[in-house]
């Protein structure tokens, strides 16, 4: 079986490029022409997406080569770009930026793997001629990588434009379909772990329509739908094998995940994943709700408490009524940020805001990262959710660090083979049915996870409709 969609991976030569920029507005404009546009984000990222969501109105899916089996990967990009009309992948970093010599999980590799044909976005400050020679050196680099159109940025002039382009085109044999000049503001703004996110901008809507007017007044946007056509038929049969959904119960458990504005870093295919394995998901707000209605379990993502620290810290009877829950045993699962609001304090600038107090951690926001990329872990310790011996792939970025209060209460689940984690080389501190890791995991790379959860959360239900039974 064969499948074909019209494709497109934005790439550049660094990160800051304009990859983003280019990206959201491309998403935005062709959704007001009318185009059904499925998005995709490459590497362990959830700001870029959120953006890409945004302006597409549409879930932006990971593709990662490290986090997700290439099989599944191809998979999931059949699966979420049937019925479109397009499909738009944002890379990161530069092109032919991998873990290692050959350049291994790279957006380059991405694009080979999807057949997809590549926009690469060049700025081109204080260059003419010699951008053409770089351009030619990632098209020889590898050869197997389908560069077929150039976007110019941060151009000085149109005497600096017409050069490149003149250069590109006799040198490079690929069309420019677009040459953005020098912007004297930029919306997307930056902080410390990249862009601000569109959910703690309240002129997000304005963001995206800036961006959608710069694609729309310098790029030539039907060359560019014309370059994302030549994208060739993918092979489908992978569908069928890495897509079936299997119940974990016959019983549909209650599960709840935290979505605010502190907490939001949640794989889309995560939580697709808990309701395949048979959770009902409901919705929980840490700022502003007051009570917690009877749960299963709990997911807890990443996301920004440090931003929302005074907020989470007036919401006492939520943290109180979490808290009485973890310690009755409901089964929990927290990343980073979930990490940072169960343990005791959250401390920013001499200031000390009291969090959930399960576990005896507080949390220092440092100006450097503490944590930076794909993480590597094997299960040593017992946990409620995965097998010891197993070997799990993540990633982690954050700039807190954790000061344990009491060791000896602290228990952890993994030991890094590859990042750095809580403490002294482990991750995953666990407490009854709680474990809250720095590292986040990508379900479609550990298919177990999911199933994990819910099990857990089936169990604990059969047991307290047991108790309930027995009083």
């Amino acid at each position: 079986m064969m499948f074909y969609c019209p494709r497109l991976v934005i790439a550049a030569l660094r990160g800051g490029s304009g990859k983003t920029l280019i990206s959201v507005g491309l998403c935005a404009l062709l959704k007001e022409k009318g185009y059904r546009v499925a998005v995709f984000k490459k590497g362990p990222d959830f700001i870029d997406p959120g953006w890409l969501s945004f302006a597409a109105k549409e879930k932006c899916f990971n593709l990662d080569p490290f986090l997700i089996p290439k099989e599944r990967l191809i998979s999931s990009f059949l699966l979420n770009s049937a019925n479109k009309d397009i499909a738009i992948v944002e890379g990161n970093r530069g092109i032919y930026d991998g873990m290692d010599l050959e350049g291994r999980y790279s957006t380059a590799e991405l694009a080979k793997i999807l057949d997809a044909p590549v926009l690469i976005i060049l700025d081109v400050s204080m260059s003419t001629r010699t951008i053409s020679a770089i351009l030619k050196g990632c098209q020889v680099f590898d050869r197997d990588v389908k560069i077929k159109g150039v976007v110019l940025n941060k151009v000085a002039g149109k005497r600096q434009e017409n050069l490149i382009t003149s250069c590109i085109r006799h040198y490079c044999g690929i069309p420019v379909v677009g040459a953005i000049p020098k912007l004297k503001k930029n919306l997307l703004r930056e902080r410390h772990m990249g862009l601000v996110p569109h959910q703690e901008r309240e002129e997000a809507e304005k963001v995206v329509q800036w961006a959608k007017d710069i694609v729309a007044n310098y790029t030539d946007i039907e060359e560019i739908i014309k370059i994302a056509k030549q994208a060739s038929f993918l092979n489908a049969t992978c569908v069928n094998e890495e897509n079936k959904i299997n119940k974990t119960t016959s019983k549909t458990v209650k599960i709840g995940y935290l979505l605010d504005k502190a907490f939001w870093f949640y794989y889309p295919e995560n939580l697709d994943a808990l309701r395949q394995a048979g959770a009902r998901l409901i919705r929980l707000n840490a700022l502003e709700d007051k009570e917690i209605p009877e749960l299963d379990a709990i997911y807890i993502g990443g996301g920004f408490p440090e931003t929302q620290a005074e907020a989470l810290a007036n919401n006492e009877l939520f943290r109180k009524r979490l808290k009485a829950m973890l310690e009755a045993g409901t089964p929990v699962y927290a990343e980073c940020g979930g990490l940072m609001y169960l343990g005791k304090s959250l401390i920013l600038d001499h200031n000390e805001y009291p969090m959930v107090d399960f576990f005896p951690i507080s949390f220092f926001l440092e100006k450097k990262p503490q944590g930076h990329g794909y993480t590597m872990m094997e299960v040593c310790g017992k946990n409620p959710f995965f097998e010891q011996g197993k070997r799990i792939k993540g990633h982690e970025f954050h700039y807190s660090r954790a000061k344990i209060l009491e060791e000896d209460k602290i228990e952890f689940a993994f030991k890094m083979l590859r990042g750095k984690g809580i403490f002294k080389g482990q991750d995953g501190v666990v407490k009854k049915n709680t474990l809250a890791t720095y590292t986040h995991i990508h379900a479609l790379g550990d298919s177990s996870w999911a199933d994990s959860l819910v099990k857990s959360a089936s169990h604990y239900s059969q047991s307290k409709h047991l108790s309930k039974t027995v009083a």
